[in-house]
């Protein structure tokens, strides 16, 4: 049996501006995780691919050809240059990653899946070559992605992102914690996304504006990971969280999260995400982890997962 998993992921800053040329950085969630195990099966069984969580099991030759699930496994075994025909496999996906909660379900058992496959046919392949094969499920999931998903999880590390360039990751000199607060009510990125886009077409000055000064902060905030300056991090979420609320993409559940995570001590807070619901982040340290988690479910999360970047 071979087994391998995946991370999930998070958008730091950004959100919404990244759609109008301004850079955004997304950081992986470590603590939560797609795993996926992959047995040899009895001699003529085939592949067969089991989501537990989903309770849906996949028969390789039955599946249509968009299945995310299998088309993952045949663009894998394509790229090893392995014939699925000659291959006897039970594969089993289990995640503990939130679906469409913006933490990158989809990116992560793809990737999961791709490592696990590769690991039990004695052929591994590089990040950046398991980054290319899950952006291809990517593209499945939603047309035109831009690959800040795929690219985080396989690498594992931060990602800076530019509409038009190449993505690029960086390193973390100094670990910095995060507390992630699921609102329990659904994001609403595609409205909020075509709502942002109305106000801009109404006012392109003032929204113009707010973009420049979210990507500022992106750059920023980059340069303080880059140069382990954590303290910095916490006043330029907070900021990014004002431009958020200025474009009308917060909602009354997160600014509650976010007043909650600030009165127990966190640096600074902020939406992240579409918003109008999804999660919230805020940057703590490891001795307030704690108190902010616990101020988050009274305040109303539905689940509070607290993660360490570069740890």
């Amino acid at each position: 049996m071979s087994c391998a998993s995946a991370v999930g992921k998070i958008i730091l800053f950004g959100e919404h501006a990244v759609v109008y040329g301004r850079p955004a950085i997304a950081v992986p969630v470590s603590d939560v995780r797609a795993t996926v195990t992959v047995e040899s099966a009895e001699r003529g069984a085939g592949i067969t691919v089991v989501a537990r969580d989903i309770g849906r099991t996949i028969r390789m030759g039955e599946a249509a050809a968009d299945e995310p699930l299998t088309f993952t496994v045949r663009n894998t075994l394509t790229c090893l240059a392995c014939d699925e025909r000659a291959l006897d496999l039970n594969v089993t996906i289990t995640s503990t990653i939130p679906v469409a909660g913006g933490l990158g379900s989809g990116a992560a058992v793809a990737v999961a899946l791709i490592r696990a496959l590769c690991a039990h046919l004695g052929r591994p392949l590089d990040a950046a070559q398991v980054s290319a094969l899950a952006y291809r499920t990517e593209m499945l999931f939603h047309g035109t992605p831009s690959g800040i998903d795929n690219t985080v999880i396989a690498y594992e590390q931060p990602v800076y992102f530019k509409k038009g360039y190449p993505i690029e990751t960086f390193a973390v000199r100094t670990p910095f914690w995060l507390v992630v607060g699921d609102t329990g009510r659904p994001g609403l990125t595609k409205e909020s996304v075509a709502d942002v886009r109305a106000a801009w077409q109404r006012n392109p000055t003032h929204y113009n504006a707010l973009f420049d000064t979210i990507g500022h902060l992106a750059d920023r905030a980059r340069q303080a990971i880059e140069a382990g300056e954590i303290a910095l991090l916490g006043p330029l979420m907070s900021e990014n969280q004002a431009c958020l609320r200025e474009l009308d993409v917060s909602s009354p559940e997160l600014e509650r999260l976010i007043a909650a995570a600030l009165a127990a001590g966190a640096a600074g807070a902020k939406l992240s995400g579409g918003g109008r619901g999804g999660n919230m982040i805020a940057l703590v340290t490891p001795e307030r982890a704690a108190r902010v988690q616990a101020a988050l479910y009274e305040a109303g999360a539905k689940q509070v997962i607290v993660t360490g970047v570069g740890v």
